[in-house]
């Protein structure tokens, strides 16, 4: 009980301290205290290097789903739904969700190493020295551009999920091609692709927060790098998992 007690007061005052720097972060956005030079360098390396391994995980989560789902659909007479179901499926869920999944494991982790180390070697209490506000210089750059760029890269997903799915259904099952286009535009709405993006949007604000935030926390030399680095990760898909399921019923539920 008391160790349960302890996790919780450490959860909430996280929490607290994640509000704050969430906060502070819009506050400066606001107020225009950035550079777009940095962002546009964050953009590149948390968008533009990351659409490969978006990508790949999109079509082969895809052609999977397809896999699973096509062959009962077809065993119940019910294969000519099969990409309506499927382009639901990657807009809403797989595309945001999964991509959101692929960027915290890779961005996430370099953004708190990358403050974490520059932490415990006290480059962040230099800046303070300098006058310099590490909100601004640091923070901002890497929130704004995992925020926009996390929707980009789930169009990416949205588009190739989807043909990995056709690929499957089409060639390996033998649905009619045409039926499956018809299904999908019958099926899919604009609503349904937006909200995915919706989604993306805010999942891209919560992997960057909580990097930033478990990177400045650092402490502790190498080992505090590699336990913030973990901890930020894991937070990030949890937060993800949650917050997905309340955006769910909040953009779908009413359909």
């Amino acid at each position: 009980m008391k160790l349960l007690s302890e996790w919780i007061k450490r959860m909430m005052e996280d929490i607290g301290d994640v509000t704050v720097l969430f906060g502070q972060t819009i506050y400066s956005i606001l107020r225009g205290r950035f550079k777009f030079s940095n962002v546009f360098t964050q953009m590149v390396h948390i968008g533009v290097d990351s659409i490969g391994i978006a990508v790949v995980s999109a079509a082969f989560v895809g052609m999977v789903f397809a896999v699973q789902i096509a062959y009962e659909f077809v065993k119940f007479g019910a294969g000519n739904v099969v990409g309506g179901v499927m382009g639901i499926a990657v807009a809403r869920e797989l595309a945001p969700t999964l991509t959101a999944i692929v960027v915290a494991a890779r961005v996430g982790a370099a953004i708190a190493a990358e403050l974490g180390t520059m932490n415990v070697t006290e480059q962040i209490e230099a800046l303070y020295a300098m006058g310099s506000d590490p909100i601004k210089h640091l923070v901002v750059p890497r929130f704004l551009a995992c925020t926009f760029m996390l929707p980009v890269l789930t169009i990416f997903a949205d588009f190739v999920g989807f043909l990995g799915g056709y690929a499957i259904a089409v060639y390996i099952v033998g649905i009619n091609p045409v039926g499956y286009m018809d299904s999908a535009s019958s099926f899919l709405s604009m609503t349904d692709i937006t909200g995915g993006l919706v989604k993306a949007f805010f999942f891209g604000m919560i992997i960057a927060i909580v990097a930033c935030f478990r990177g400045l926390q650092a402490s502790g030399g190498a080992r505090g790098v590699g336990m913030s680095t973990t901890s930020s990760v894991v937070t990030s898909l949890l937060s993800i998992i949650v917050v997905n399921y309340f955006l769910s019923i909040i953009l779908f539920a009413a359909k």
